[in-house]
């Protein structure tokens, strides 16, 4: 393999595509790669990067969205093998098959092709992305788990097979390897529920009970979306095997019960957190998809406007205080929290964590999970962390006077506590402090900011187009005309890539308020929190709302989303 001389980084550089100040921040971003990074913060396109790397390997770069490859190409490498090492076949040349791949030095796969097919391989490069896209197009769409759910669902419900109900069936459901004949079936639909739910970008998925049926739904960009039904019968025994593969008690059917299931897909591990609770109709099972490349973005990623990012980086590097970020659950929380450890996360800062559970497991942070049962909770758990000599200190959730003190405690002994509440908004967080039991001028002397935070979908980038939204909405907004008239609104017409929907991914709209001299003097008389939202306004505080309509004004999202998202009154 031929290589010229320089890195790929230095060919970028040289090719006037990024600066060598762009290449050092991007290799300042802790928890991703740097052609991660550059792609993240905006700074070059894959299809540059990948370019780059084709010059400095001396091997082709192929555009795969502009060829056509002939099925007999095709055919000459299976579907499986395609998925499972990211590679497409692009080309015959006499003995050897020319395969486009995004990792030039791959050289494990390169050999595993050359042994499983028997013919010489030639390299070319893609980005990953077009590479994906090109397996989806040429050999079917991910579609392929949907249908194989939809047909075996389809064979349950034309035969007349009898599941026992959560007993007889479970001996060989336990084993896991010594199967009966009729549970097979149903681990292989399990399996392929989990995996269509992973394909689709699903965060969660819900298995729910009723007298004639079973729905089952997955939450996709935080929508709900109803898949098939599964017959009545099949409920006892696909509970049991999720709860064999959670080390769940199979035996328990009245008590809720919490495991935890560890998957291979794809070459990605993937991370379950399941929960079942006691219904009515039996036993409604919820599974929280724990995805790790969801926490390896960047605060620049998180959607952050320019001031509020400058802000909260200053914020984060304090050397003491609190930090609350604020929102319901499911508004990105955790995500933004662990964006801001991992930018921290260097050799010479000590980082300890207390959660309930933990989600993520993060290379070089202490982390320590709650468990009451047995008096660890997360203000036994501070007061232990305070021994071992941290710099910062990440509580899950702040929800009593005990674990609020605590908190406080450790960051006025000079220690950086992130953690966070739940509120609506960021002023009424001083107020929920307050109401918990901690005294005004221990909130208004430890808190340095609180940012409350929503998701919203973003508009799919493939089939997005500009659209004009009705006078009479932009009028009842307060928009004003000459505004209106420099918008960039985008809609989202539904494709494939989106399932329909005009929606593809969520971003962060976010409300930061600093802790100024004069919201410090509100909070320790304890004025009520209209005031403090409207001093913080006046000091430059962007509601939740505004920040909403700033991003639907550039088009990244839709004024319908920031509506369904945000309260007007709000603003």
């Amino acid at each position: 393999m031929a290589t010229v001389k320089g890195d790929w980084t230095d060919i970028l550089v040289k090719r006037g595509v990024v600066g060598p100040d762009q290449i050092r921040e991007a290799q300042r971003m802790g928890g991703v790669e740097v052609e991660e990074a550059l792609v993240k913060l905006g700074y070059a396109t894959p299809e540059e990067i990948t370019k780059a790397k084709a010059l400095q390997y001396g091997v082709p770069y192929v555009s795969l969205n502009e060829i056509t490859i002939p099925p007999s190409v095709i055919e000459l490498v299976p579907e499986s093998i395609a998925r499972e090492n990211l590679v497409m076949p692009i080309a015959e040349a006499g003995s050897a098959i020319q395969v486009a791949m995004w990792n030039p030095v791959d050289f494990e796969t390169i050999d595993k092709l050359r042994f499983v097919l028997n013919r010489d391989i030639e390299i070319a490069l893609a980005p990953k992305e077009t590479i994906l896209e090109a397996i989806d197009q040429y050999y079917g769409n991910t579609t392929s788990e949907t249908e194989s759910v939809d047909s075996m669902l389809q064979e349950f419900t034309d035969t007349a097979i009898d599941y026992i109900d959560d007993g007889g069936g479970s001996k060989s459901l336990m084993s896991g390897v010594a199967m009966e004949e009729g549970d097979a079936p149903v681990i292989r639909l399990t399996h392929m529920i989990i995996q269509e739910a992973v394909n689709m970008r699903a965060s969660d998925i819900h298995i729910e009970p009723f007298e004639d049926r079973v729905r089952i739904r997955y939450r996709i960009d935080g929508v709900c979306i109803e898949r098939e039904n599964l017959p009545r019968r099949l409920l006892g025994s696909v509970i049991s095997r999720l709860k064999i593969m959670g080390s769940i008690d199979i035996a328990e059917k009245r008590r809720p019960q919490d495991g935890r299931i560890k998957l291979q897909l794809q070459q990605k591990e993937i991370d379950l957190r399941v929960s079942i609770i006691p219904t009515s109709h039996g036993q409604s099972c919820v599974m929280r998809i724990l995805d790790r490349d969801n926490i390896k973005v960047g605060l620049r990623d998180l959607g952050f406007g320019e001031e509020d990012w400058k802000r909260f980086s200053q914020l984060i590097r304090r050397p003491n205080g609190i930090l609350l970020v604020t929102g319901p659950t499911g508004s990105g929380k955790t995500t933004t929290l662990y964006a801001a450890l991992n930018e921290l996360n260097r050799p010479d800062t000590k980082i300890i964590t207390a959660e309930d559970p933990v989600e993520y497991y993060l290379p070089g942070i202490n982390q320590c999970e709650v468990k009451a049962k047995i008096g660890m909770t997360f203000a036994r758990i501070i007061r232990a962390m305070l021994r071992q000599n941290p710099n910062i200190l990440l509580v899950g959730e702040i929800r009593d006077k005990e674990t609020a003190e605590t908190a406080i405690q450790a960051s006025l002994t000079g220690h950086l506590v992130f953690s966070t509440l739940h509120t609506n908004d960021a002023p009424s967080a001083i107020t929920r402090m307050v109401d918990i039991g901690v005294q005004p001028f221990l909130v208004a002397s430890s808190v340095m900011g609180i940012m409350a935070q929503r998701l919203v979908r973003k508009v799919c980038p493939k089939c997005k187009a500009r659209y004009e939204p009705p006078a009479s909405l932009l009028k009842s907004l307060g928009l004003r005309p000459e505004l209106a008239k420099k918008a960039n609104f985008m809609k989202g017409k539904g494709c494939t890539h989106c399932n329909g929907t005009g929606y593809r991914g969520r971003m962060g709209i976010y409300e930061l308020m600093t802790m100024t001299s004069q919201v410090r003097e509100l909070t320790f008389k304890g004025a009520p929190t209209q005031d403090i939202r409207k001093l913080a306004r006046q000091q430059g505080m962007r509601t939740l709302f505004e920040d909403g309509m700033i991003k639907a004004i550039k088009g990244l999202t839709t004024i319908e989303e920031v509506l369904r998202i945000t309260n007007r009154t709000e603003a």
